[in-house]
């Protein structure tokens, strides 16, 4: 099957077997290794892409269900929104393993497209990605530190 997408701002036409999920056509055939492999059953998150601008668990989505669409990984060039996160999640030092990260900021920043001002309880519900070390304080700190930065009220 030959299909068309978006990757990270690069048109591309590939073929491929349509059952293929992203999260292997990401790695495997672009080489975009930021986007982890955790549970193969979309429970965990650590597979979180942006399709469209929505939080979408690589692992579970064939690929044929993808053309023309817009793909966003961890590699992207951040916008103001992952650059936000990434900041402050460097400033938080929220990660502690790491493994899961790519695939919370990639769910951090689909909430902070569609609620730029979440309360504690938006991001329990949005953000269910799995953390094995539990770092999930230090995610929602980070989420509420990059939104005042967004929204211009957070102090240097």
């Amino acid at each position: 099957m030959s299909i068309s997408l978006n990757v990270n701002g690069q048109d591309l036409r590939l073929d491929i077997e349509p059952e293929t999920p992203l999260l292997w056509v990401l790695r495997d055939e672009l080489g975009l290794t930021g986007t982890k492999f955790g549970c193969g059953v979309a429970s965990c998150g650590a597979c979180t892409v942006s399709v469209d601008g929505v939080a979408t668990r690589s692992c579970v989505m064939p690929i044929s269900a993808l053309e023309g669409t817009k793909i966003r990984t961890i590699e992207a060039e951040p916008d103001r929104i992952t650059a936000a996160l990434q900041a402050a999640w460097v400033q938080l030092q929220v990660p502690q393993c790491g493994y899961c990260q790519s695939g919370m900021i990639m769910a951090a920043a689909a909430l902070l497209r569609s609620n730029p001002k979440p309360s504690d309880a938006d991001i329990d519900a949005d953000i269910n990605n799995l953390c094995r070390c539990g770092t999930y304080q230090r995610i929602r700190a980070g989420i509420h530190l990059a939104a005042q930065q967004l929204n211009g009220s957070a102090s240097a």
